[in-house]
């Protein structure tokens, strides 16, 4: 499972992470970045618009990656897999959401901020973590400190990360890929502006 899930980390240096205000905004936001060479796309389940946005985007871009995040619990896992995700994407972990996870044979990136909570997910079985907020706890210096007891943990760290400090973290042996949002400004999708999207994203799939 974890293996699947690196492969699909591994197909993208940078993820954004899209929070879509407006369902008409979906696909050609999506198809933007991927456009761009971002082929795996997070969609956060903090809009009413998330759940039928993911079903249209995967039917608009069926070879590219789909993960929602903010799945915190076990009906917002279960509405993200019924909306056809390849994976699900959480601040944090809780027995209940990895029970779930569990039942229903699901593929996550559960978050992890600090060395107990990467040993616990790494005991049962995650190698492949979100750290978030990543910038607010600790960012590179963290990260690193935490590869020298516990390299086989392989993150994707996201929050307060942009075009001038991705590479300090994608430089770093324990991280896979990265996640933001500087690449998706809410100004451009405000004016609809998706040729530049596709340039920013273009921009980034370079780092």
């Amino acid at each position: 499972m974890t293996s699947k899930i690196k492969q699909y980390l591994k197909r993208s240096k940078v993820i954004p992470v899209l929070v879509i205000e407006n369902l008409q905004d979906a696909v050609p936001l999506a198809s933007a970045l991927y456009h761009g060479g971002l082929e795996v796309l997070e969609i956060t389940l903090r809009t009413e618009a998330a759940i039928e946005s993911i079903k249209q985007i995967k039917q608009a871009l069926p070879d590219a990656v789909i993960a929602s995040g903010t799945v915190i619990n076990a009906a917002s896992l279960e509405a993200s897999l019924e909306a056809g995700v390849d994976f699900v994407v959480s601040p944090g972990s809780t027995p209940e959401l990895l029970s779930a996870v569990k039942s229903n044979n699901a593929l996550i990136l559960p978050g992890a901020t600090s060395a107990t909570e990467v040993m616990n997910l790494l005991a049962l079985g995650y190698n492949c973590l979100k750290f978030f907020p990543a910038e607010a706890a600790g960012g590179v210096k963290m990260l690193s400190s935490l590869n020298g007891p516990l390299p086989q943990a392989q993150f994707c760290p996201t929050g307060g990360i942009n075009l001038s400090n991705a590479k300090q973290y994608l430089q770093l042996d324990n991280v896979v890929c990265v996640g933001g949002t500087w690449m998706l400004t809410k100004q451009l999708i405000q004016q609809k502006n998706w040729s530049a999207i596709t340039q920013l994203a273009k921009q980034a799939s370079l780092l």
